[in-house]
């Protein structure tokens, strides 16, 4: 049967294990009792050896046969190294010897979790969870396990049970912001953290978790006093100032932004994503220089940071440098060749150039990675209507409106070529398509051809959708 050990203290423990490693010099064998071997093996696992941690589990094995402890310790061990069917082999014959453990089916529960086999983990969880005491870590394990099955409603239901056993379980509060993420479902997460602090109101990371659910709903000024509370209880919680900082960006705050930035370096070294996160700040506020010094501070830590590439571009482009912001751009896209944005960039930049073929192509891959960018498709149209080819043109804005059909403004565009293109009957079947889905963005017609300003026919159809609507 397994003995209640009392653990050694540091010095018993320095003294058994520099007696165990004697034995080994000497080749001899030496009599510990358990309490002992324990201290040992322990000593090993938070040297992070197993391999000596199972060695000397061989020994205690051979002095004392029946105890359970070594057979579980070495099948943790021995599932820690992936040896799986030696781990289940060690359980058995500790369920032989005492099976109202609980630690034998958790270990089980878990090998099998790892392996795939979802019905066995389940019931070998549910079986440690009918024997042991103290039951969190098991409620914790399950959760993980339908995680894993997709089943992220049971895993929330766990992690509550493991969280009302120990509230201090930081794991289990991040797993369930998760869960919630996955299943879209902030307004719930909102609330579980809410009760949640009502119990333990100084939970740096409920606080964290509460302010990332309204941060995802886009409630930035609560998402920041969120943050805020993490941050008064937990100082140099530099994750909460960082998505502090994103939530002023996106309340368009952007000099507080680059100050709240400034103090994760206080708690932990600067990182690429930050420096790039505060180049983009400084470019917002139109300090290129700033921002452009910013972005080359996030390449140098690390060069696959694609948005910092982008970013010196977007300084140099400001600055009308259209040459050299290919440069960087490119840059970018070497990295991450599915961005449309980056491809948007180019292509604005080729046209600048007056390089309109390659413009015309770099388009054609914004629209075709991201075919709900409506203002790509209107300056790929603009562009081909531009140098003459007025058909292309038609034929891109009816592209674009049948990936977008909701989209007043592709309407009035494709009745303005239709007008140049002198289909005037055409031209005013789709001005009514146009007004009908949006009558006030009429403008939008006589800003792109002012002499259909004059035209009795239109102002009529514009002042009967206007009235009527």
């Amino acid at each position: 049967m397994e003995e209640d050990f009392e653990f050694e203290s540091p010095e018993e423990q320095k003294f058994s294990v520099d007696r165990y490693e004697e034995m080994l010099r000497n080749e001899d064998q030496y009599f510990f009792d358990a309490k002992a071997f324990e201290s040992i093996i322990d000593y090993y696992i938070t040297k992070n050896d197993p391999i000596k941690a199972l060695q000397v589990i061989e020994f205690a094995a051979a002095q004392h046969p029946f105890e359970t402890t070594f057979l579980i310790k070495k099948a943790h061990l021995l599932a820690s190294i992936l040896k799986y069917d030696q781990a289940l082999e060690a359980l058995t014959k500790a369920e032989y010897l005492e099976p109202s453990e609980a630690d034998i089916y958790l270990i089980r529960g878990t090998i099998f979790s790892s392996l795939n086999d979802h019905t066995l983990a389940e019931e070998n969880f549910f079986k440690a969870l009918e024997l042991a005491d103290s039951k969190d870590e098991i409620y914790y394990q399950i959760a993980g396990l339908y995680q894993v099955q997709g089943s992220y409603e049971k895993a929330i239901l766990y992690l509550k049970k493991c969280l009302k056993l120990n509230n201090e379980n930081q794991d289990a509060l991040y797993e369930i912001a998760f869960c919630y993420d996955v299943l879209e479902q902030q307004e719930e997460s909102i609330q579980f953290y809410k009760q949640y602090i009502d119990t333990d109101p100084y939970s740096f990371a409920a606080w964290y978790n509460l302010g990332n659910a309204y941060h995802k709903l886009e409630q930035f000024e609560a998402a920041i006093d969120a943050y805020d509370y993490a941050i008064l209880i937990k100082e140099n919680f530099s994750s909460a100032y960082f998505n502090k900082g994103n939530a002023l960006v996106n309340l368009d705050r952007f000099a507080e932004a680059i100050e709240v930035y400034k103090m994760t370096f206080e708690y932990e070294p600067p990182t690429a994503d930050t420096y790039c996160a505060m180049g983009e700040c400084y470019e917002k506020l139109e300090l290129m220089d700033e921002a452009r010094s910013y972005y080359k501070k996030a390449v140098k830590l690390d060069s696959n940071q694609s948005d910092a590439w982008f970013g010196i571009g977007v300084t140099l482009d400001f600055e009308e440098r259209y040459f050299e912001s290919l440069h960087f751009y490119k840059k970018a896209l070497d990295i991450d060749d599915e961005n449309p944005d980056y491809w948007f960039a180019i292509a604005d930049a080729r046209y600048k150039l007056k390089q309109f073929d390659e413009s015309i192509e770099a388009y054609t891959k914004v629209v075709e990675l991201n075919s709900t960018d409506v203002e790509a498709w209107l300056d790929f149209s603009s562009l081909l209507y531009e140098i003459g080819r007025l058909q292309e043109a038609t034929e891109v804005i009816s592209e674009a409106i049948k990936c977008n059909p909701d989209e007043a403004v592709l309407y009035y565009r494709l009745v303005a070529y239709l007008f140049a293109a002198g289909k005037y009957n055409e031209a005013l079947n789709f001005l009514e398509i146009a007004l009908n889905t949006d009558p006030e963005k009429h403008y939008i017609l006589f800003e792109y051809l002012p002499q259909l300003q004059g035209n009795p026919i239109i102002i009529d159809i514009i002042k009967k959708y206007s009235e009527g609507k």
